[in-house]
């Protein structure tokens, strides 16, 4: 029957934002049903806990529904919904007291009073480009890269994972988060600094260096 086969065709973004704004809540689910893996993965990389991670995304959802209503499209749902998440994500993690600003400083290069590196053989290549943070999808590093992250400062896990894991821009991450695009530099490579020294097996061998 007619009616039977248009329920089966998927409804437009724009009609479903409408119809869940106004409180349907079939509506909704099937809005951000397809966008849930990737809204976790952001929140899990910025808190690097399962359980607390669920918690954010269920905090975020509400959000998304209170404020939905106020959502006019000047962007797609999902790049709205995910910037949502990773507010969430911030606020939970700023939330933990147990940060300790000294276990990154442990990890910190250091200088000499001319200025060199008294650490040469800590100092590894740290590729710019996403290629060498593919590694961080490797199976058998998760574990590693999550434990590394961990013990990085709240501020420089946020940066880090926005800027190398999730392929934002430093502009984006200073509009985001609210700070000047030289700090976002700053932190990010002071995080990239402790990676080094925590995950050796990022570095290359030195025959190919």
């Amino acid at each position: 029957m007619p009616d039977a086969d248009q329920s089966q065709v998927p409804r437009p973004e724009a009609e479903l934002v409408q119809v869940a704004a106004q409180g349907d809540p079939t509506a909704f689910e099937a809005l951000v049903r397809p966008h849930l893996g990737m809204l976790f993965r952001v929140i899990d990389r910025i808190l690097g806990n399962e359980a607390e991670s669920q918690d954010a995304l269920q905090d975020a959802l509400l959000t998304l529904h209170r404020e939905l209503p106020g959502f006019h499209g000047a962007s797609k749902f999902s790049t709205w919904a995910y910037r949502i998440c990773v507010n969430q994500a911030l606020m939970a993690r700023r939330k933990r007291v147990r940060r300790r600003e000294d276990a990154i400083e442990d990890l910190m290069p250091r200088f000499g009073d001319e200025g060199h590196h008294m650490n040469v053989d800590t100092i590894l290549d740290w590729s710019e480009d996403a290629e060498a943070l593919m590694k961080v999808e490797q199976a058998e590093l998760k574990a590693k890269v999550r434990a590394g992250l961990d013990r990085l400062s709240d501020d420089q896990r946020a940066v880090f994972v926005l800027r190398d894991l999730e392929g934002w821009n430093t502009e984006e991450i200073a509009q985001h988060l609210g700070i000047t695009r030289e700090l976002v530099r700053q932190r990010v490579h002071r995080a990239r600094l402790a990676l080094r020294a925590m995950l050796p097996e990022f570095a290359p061998s030195p025959e190919g260096r």
